[in-house]
């Protein structure tokens, strides 16, 4: 039987890639929701832009 834990999947979406014309990239990890409740923003790497970008949790 699976933990019944507090940790939720998310999605994060690049937020520079679209105003480039470039196709965005998409990372998924996980976060605690009981201590985390706003949406995370993370600086990841965007391979098609090649640099570190601003990637923020999309639905």
């Amino acid at each position: 039987m699976a933990k019944k834990g507090h940790r939720i999947q998310v999605i994060l979406e690049c937020t520079e890639a679209k105003g480039e014309g470039k196709p965005t990239s998409r990372y998924s990890t996980t976060k605690n929701k009981q201590n985390t409740n706003s949406r995370i923003e993370l600086k990841k790497y965007n391979p098609f832009l090649r640099r570190h970008t601003l990637h923020k949790e999309i639905k």
